[in-house]
């Protein structure tokens, strides 16, 4: 019945931390951030991702593009870590690293296999722009590009992923979301979609304590993206 499989795209099939970390550190030529400890400078930065996007899902702002949100996150980071030395221009430039993450070693490949079966698309909480230069960057293929900027919602809202099957002529049931996050597969689970849990026990580093096991009820649990190829027959 899946004829379409739909991907979280930060943690799940890039690696954010890792990717974010090198960028810092090759900023950290300025003397406004000089021997700023990369990975703890992403972590901080992250830990913001969800509280920005509180603010449009709640209603308290209008719809705005995740380049705006990790943006004024940046700026907090810095703000907080007395790093507010760093100029316009240089941030611009960081708050671009989003759109640099690497893949994980087996993103690649393992795409390309389930695209041989599935139709295959991101549903991402970044807008289209940038998801399209992570592609780019990574040599990321997709089929059409969904997720949280055509559907105007950010996941996990019951129209993210609704508007995103819809967007493909296609029903909950014919669709499978493929995420390394508990919170999105049991909210794209609530609106009727089949599921696929892929660990990525390193997303936040070694020390990670959440998203070690697949939550209850999942459809297919992989240890990437590979391994669900062939568990899915591709």
């Amino acid at each position: 019945m899946i004829r379409a499989l739909l991907f979280d795209v930060f943690g799940t099939c890039v690696d954010w931390r890792s990717s974010v970390a090198r960028e810092v550190a090759a900023a950290a030529g300025s003397a406004a951030i000089d021997g700023v400890d990369g990975e703890a400078f992403a972590d901080a930065w992250r830990a913001r991702y969800q509280p920005q996007m509180e603010t449009v899902r709640n209603g308290s702002r209008p719809w705005t593009d995740l380049d705006v949100l990790h943006r004024e996150a940046l700026d907090g980071v810095l703000a907080e870590q007395g790093l507010e030395a760093l100029g316009d221009a240089e941030r611009d430039a960081l708050n671009r690293a989003w759109h640099r993450l690497d893949p994980w070693p087996d993103t690649r490949e393992g795409l390309l296999r389930l695209r041989r079966r599935y139709v295959v698309a991101p549903v991402s909480n970044g807008h289209v722009a940038l998801v399209v230069a992570l592609a780019r960057h990574g040599g990321l293929v997709w089929d059409t590009v969904l997720g949280a900027e055509p559907a105007q919602a950010y996941k996990p809202a019951p129209e993210a992923y609704l508007r995103s099957v819809a967007t493909l002529r296609l029903t909950p049931e014919e669709t499978m979301m493929v995420a390394a996050h508990a919170s999105d597969l049991v909210a794209a689970a609530a609106c009727g979609l089949r599921t696929a849990f892929v660990h990525r026990p390193t997303e936040h580093g070694p020390g990670q304590t959440t998203d070690l096991v697949a939550p209850a009820g999942v459809d297919v649990e992989a240890h990437d993206l590979i391994d669900l190829a062939g568990l899915l027959g591709a």
